[in-house]
C-alpha cells in the first residue's frame, strides 16, 4: 500500500497490463518519450519499446482506425486522445466501426479497445480542452463508458477496461490527476468489484447524491459541509456511466426518498437525465421529491476565467439538496 497520485496510479495500472498480455498496445500523440501531456505513460516506452508504446501522428481518425485493424488482428489497443476535444475528428471511427462491430460479427470478432480520455474542466485550459463528452458515447450502444474518481479506482479500472472484449471509453479526469490516496498494488483485478458497478462511498439518511468522475470529491466536500447544518448524505459514485447501475442508486433512494444528480457536463440531454429518468420510474412511490440536477450549463465551454462560474461547486450541490428537502 502506497499514497500516489491518480497519474501514477494509472501509469502503474498500464505497466500491469503491458506486463500481464503481450497483446497489449499503447498508441497515441506523444505518449512515447515525453510521456504523454499528463505524464501518465512516462517511462512505458523505454520499457517496453516502440513497438509496443507507439508514438502516432496527429491524425486521432488515423489513430482510432488502426486500433479497429488491431483489435481484429487479436491486440488489445489502448488509444489516448490527448483532450477531450480532439475525439471529434475520431468520432465517426468509434460510433460506427469500433462500438458495432461486435455485433455485426455476431459476437465472433471482439473489439477489445480502450479509449483514454482525459476530460472534463479545472485546470484553466483553453477551448477544446476541458468538454465533458460522456453522453455523446454513453447513448451509443455497444460503447461501455467509465471515469474513475480516485487513484485506487483508476489503477484497478484500467486493467479491467483494457481486459474487457467490448470498446471501453475510459473518462479520467483531468483535474484529479494530481490527488493522493492509498493504491494497493496486489490487487487481483478478476477479484475486484465490476468495472460497471457503483460503490456508495459516504452512507447517509437525508438525500442520495449520485456523481463520478471529477464531480465525487467535489460531493463528498459538500457532504461534509452540510453536517454544521444536520444534513447527513449518502454520496454514490457511480463508476459506470454506460451501463449504469441502476440497482445501486434505486436501493439508496428507496431509503433517502431524494435523488440530486451531479455531473460537469450539460443538464441537457446529459447522463443525470437519462438515470432521474429511470429512477422515477423504478422509484415513483418512494420518492419524496423531484429528482434534481446538477451540472454545466447548456452553453459552449466558456473562458478559463469564467470556467468557476460554469462548473458545479460545493453551494450548487447544497442548494440543490436543500431544494430537495424543502419538498
Amino acid at each position: 500500500m502506497a499514497v500516489t497520485t491518480m497519474a501514477k496510479a494509472l501509469n502503474a495500472g498500464l505497466r500491469k497490463a503491458l506486463e500481464r498480455d503481450d497483446k497489449v498496445l499503447l498508441m497515441g500523440e506523444d505518449i512515447g518519450k515525453l510521456g504523454g501531456v499528463f505524464r501518465v505513460t512516462d517511462g512505458l516506452q523505454k520499457d517496453f519499446g516502440e513497438a509496443r508504446v507507439i508514438d502516432s501522428p496527429l491524425a486521432e481518425s488515423g489513430i482510432m482506425g488502426t486500433a479497429v485493424g488491431l483489435a481484429m488482428a487479436g491486440y488489445r489497443p489502448v488509444v489516448e486522445i490527448q483532450f477531450d476535444g480532439f475525439v471529434y475528428p475520431a468520432f465517426d471511427q468509434i460510433v460506427s466501426q469500433i462500438a458495432k462491430h461486435r455485433a455485426r460479427s455476431g459476437g465472433r470478432t471482439p473489439m477489445p479497445v480502450t479509449i483514454r480520455l482525459p476530460f472534463g474542466g479545472g485546470i484553466g485550459a483553453v477551448e477544446h480542452h476541458s468538454e465533458s463528452p460522456e453522453a455523446y458515447f454513453a447513448h451509443t450502444a455497444g460503447l461501455r463508458v467509465v471515469s474513475p474518481s480516485n487513484p485506487m479506482d483508476a489503477y484497478v479500472m484500467i486493467q479491467q477496461a483494457i481486459a474487457c472484449d467490448d470498446p471501453v471509453v475510459f473518462l479520467e479526469p483531468k483535474r484529479r490527476y494530481w490527488d493522493k490516496a492509498d493504491v494497493d498494488d496486489t490487487v487481483d483485478i478478476s477479484s475486484a468489484p465490476s468495472l460497471f458497478g457503483a460503490r456508495v462511498v459516504r452512507p447517509g439518511t437525508s438525500a442520495t447524491v449520485a456523481c463520478y468522475g471529477p464531480m465525487v470529491r467535489t460531493c463528498l466536500e459538500a457532504a461534509l459541509a452540510g453536517e454544521a447544518d444536520g444534513l447527513d448524505l449518502e454520496v454514490i459514485d457511480l463508476r459506470s456511466v454506460s451501463p449504469l447501475d441502476i440497482p445501486t442508486v434505486a436501493a439508496s433512494v428507496r431509503k433517502t426518498g431524494r435523488l440530486v444528480i451531479v455531473h460537469e457536463a450539460s443538464v441537457f440531454l446529459g447522463v443525470g437525465a437519462e438515470l432521474a429518468a429511470r429512477i422515477t420510474e423504478e422509484c415513483f412511490y418512494s420518492l419524496e421529491a423531484p429528482v434534481l440536477r446538477v451540472g454545466g450549463y447548456h452553453t459552449p465551454y466558456p473562458p478559463s476565467r469564467l470556467e468557476e462560474e460554469y462548473l458545479p461547486d460545493l453551494d450548487r450541490v447544497l442548494d440543490a439538496v436543500d431544494r430537495a428537502l424543502a419538498y
